[in-house]
């Protein structure tokens, strides 16, 4: 080893889901939303004066501060944005969670939080699922340096309810708590309703799922604005301009698109109930989904041939090679005609 590579700080990396390079395929793998954009957001970008691009964009962010105040009715000093909820969350482990004791979050969950944890240095503990993939919230009531938990879960698609949610912020009071809300808008209920009675409470949510804006990373998170504040006193002792102009103009013109946004949240979660039942009549099995996202088991199928043979005909899932869940596919919701695709492999492959 040479001298400066002792130095290198060494992680174990985040991998994202895989992207491919052909045009020509089903992609189910990485949560996407499989509609385009609201059409405020077309017309915002054809009006963008690109000659803007010169000049550093607003650190405050003000313009999408504003649209997402108003969307919520919050005030806009309860608001953060990010590049991407990732950004948002990154940060929020960086100003919040700095106890020797240790953090809390599930053992089948978001696996960029344990990255963090370990980039920073944060100690953690990661209670398990119960054997029906869901959080027992009894396992966060024990002393810890702060909480975080996305609702509904990632891989497993369950929503925790509201008044469990509730319980273990006000056990929590002493630390942070962070509800990632990722996927809140295609089932579940909300924390925000929370925020005026818990001071400790940070709802993160994020603009690449329901919003269909994956390709502009845009993240929020809301809470009390002594939080926020210290969200960006790090954040401007980091990066000040995190945010570019395009994303900034193009987010606030995707939150005041509401018609848009409730129809395409609408077909997803459509959608969403006939592939429930078309994946029941093939055998699977599967926790009631309320993400944009089903995950899925067969019993006697083989999870990873499964998830390499859809592979091979050019229909990607999202296959995780760890205990406990190596027998289940993640499985996106796209549009029907996508979905009829991967029903037509999964029905030949079945008969073999």
């Amino acid at each position: 080893m040479k001298p400066w590579e002792a130095n290198i700080r060494k992680v174990t990396p985040y991998v994202p889901g895989e992207q491919p390079k052909n045009a020509d395929v089903i992609k189910l793998n990485t949560n996407e939303n499989p509609y385009g954009p609201a059409p405020a957001v077309k017309r915002a970008l054809k009006e963008f004066d690109a000659e803007l691009l010169r000049l550093y964009p607003d650190p405050a962010s003000d313009v999408l501060v504003d649209a997402l105040a108003k969307r919520y009715g919050l005030g806009k000093d309860q608001i953060f944005v990010g590049v991407g909820s990732d950004d948002v969350l990154a940060m929020a482990f960086l100003t919040f969670f700095n106890s020797d004791r240790p953090i809390l979050f599930p053992d089948i969950s978001y696996s960029f939080y344990s990255v963090w944890a370990e980039l920073y240095g944060i100690p953690y503990e990661r209670p398990a699922l119960d054997d029906g993939f869901q959080i027992r919230k009894e396992d966060y009531y024990k002393e810890n340096g702060g909480v975080i938990f996305p609702n509904p879960n990632a891989p497993t698609s369950l929503a925790l309810g509201l008044a469990d949610v509730e319980d273990i912020i006000a056990r929590n009071r002493g630390s942070v708590v962070i509800v990632d809300e990722a996927y809140i808008d295609f089932g579940g209920e909300s924390a925000l309703g929370l925020l005026s009675k818990y001071e400790n409470l940070l709802v993160v949510q994020t603009f690449s799922k329901s919003r269909s804006l994956a390709g502009l990373r845009i993240g929020y998170a809301m809470g009390n604005p002594a939080l926020i504040k210290a969200l960006n006193d790090v954040k401007y002792s980091f990066n000040s301009y995190t945010m570019n102009r395009t994303s900034l103009v193009l987010g606030a013109a995707a939150v005041k698109d509401e018609a848009y946004f409730q129809e395409t949240v609408g077909k997803i979660k459509a959608t969403r109930e006939r592939t429930k039942e078309r994946l029941k009549a093939l055998g699977f099995v599967y926790p009631e989904p309320s993400a944009n996202f089903i995950f899925a088991g067969r019993p006697g199928t083989d999870a990873k041939a499964l998830f390499e043979a859809l592979r091979e005909k050019d229909i990607y899932v999202r296959y995780f090679d760890a205990p406990r869940i190596d027998r289940y596919l993640r499985i996106t919701i796209g549009t029907d005609e996508q979905m009829e695709r991967l029903f037509d492999f999964l029905e030949n492959y079945l008969k073999h």
